[in-house]
């Protein structure tokens, strides 16, 4: 990516340099993030279990001194200006269609964090809250992209970001709230289907983000489309699940398989419409 001119986001929240450690209620002992990650494999909204693992729990902060690599220092600024151009990208996009895009923050942590969404570790990867309307980052993910996922390149990185940023876009436009509400009323097997459609269409919506990125700016160089596809196809429920039990469980799936990530990415990446990422009345995910 050609990404080292680029203009550097103003919303990054930096919270590096807080660590927080999880004091467990009497009769606790399991972690937020086992809950989160059984939640996610029973189609729970992982939201609402981290709300509820966290009432009766606290936690502890103390600020500690911040060292960053110069490896950690050109990660960090990678991340600034990817951010930015998802902000000039959704910009453009939402003025189009006669509204205003809100920018969210970009919360850096190191090793667990405090969000509206309730505690978080680093093991659940990175993730949006909508109760704060910001995207929530640990750089070390980025080595497990690489050597875990085996999707390794910035523009694989830039994914990620983009991803999470098309979570925000669905809040902005009402569809995370009408997903909420419609899987409430549904059973297990049918309101993971639902997630399943959101999450593809934050998948559409960083192909339109790469889409605008290449075309408007020239971000984009050889290969990185390619290594856009290798992330999303690296982090598909069904090779995820044969990662860490060596089955696959389709009615547990949450995000969509490997071969569904892929086409949809591409689907938003090919129109650079908005209108193309209905992944709600698409017979065919």
């Amino acid at each position: 990516m050609r990404w080292k001119s680029g203009r550097r986001s103003s919303n990054i929240e930096d919270r590096r340099g807080i660590r927080i450690s999880k004091k467990t209620a009497a009769g606790g002992g399991i972690t937020t993030i086992v809950l989160v990650l059984v939640a996610m494999y029973f189609g729970i909204d992982p939201g609402v279990v981290m709300q509820v693992a966290n009432q009766g729990q606290g936690t502890e902060e103390r600020v500690e001194k911040v060292t960053l690599s110069a490896t950690e220092q050109e990660l960090t600024d990678f991340v600034s200006v990817v951010l930015a151009d998802t902000e000039d990208t959704w910009h453009a996009i939402f003025q189009q269609g006669g509204a205003q895009y809100r920018e969210p923050k970009l919360v850096l942590f190191r090793g667990a964090v405090k969000s509206a969404c309730g505690f978080a570790e680093d093991a659940m990867g990175p993730f949006y809250c909508p109760g704060d309307e910001k995207v929530y980052i640990d750089l070390s993910f980025y080595q497990d992209l690489r050597d875990r996922f085996k999707a390794p390149g910035d523009f694989a990185q830039a994914y990620v970001i983009a991803h999470e940023i098309g979570h925000h876009v669905q809040t902005l436009l009402g569809i995370s709230q009408k997903v909420h509400e419609q899987r409430r009323r549904l059973s297990g097997r049918d309101g993971n289907a639902l997630l399943i459609r959101q999450e593809l269409q934050a998948d559409c919506f960083a192909g339109i983000w790469a889409f605008h990125a290449d075309r408007t700016r020239q971000l984009l160089e050889s290969g990185d489309v390619e290594e856009g596809l290798t992330a999303a196809n690296a982090i598909g429920d069904d090779r995820l699940q044969r990662q860490s039990q060596g089955y696959v469980v389709p009615d547990s799936f949450t995000h969509g398989t490997s071969e569904q990530r892929v086409k949809w990415f591409r689907k938003g990446l090919a129109s650079g419409d908005i209108r193309t990422c209905d992944t709600f009345q698409a017979g065919d995910l």
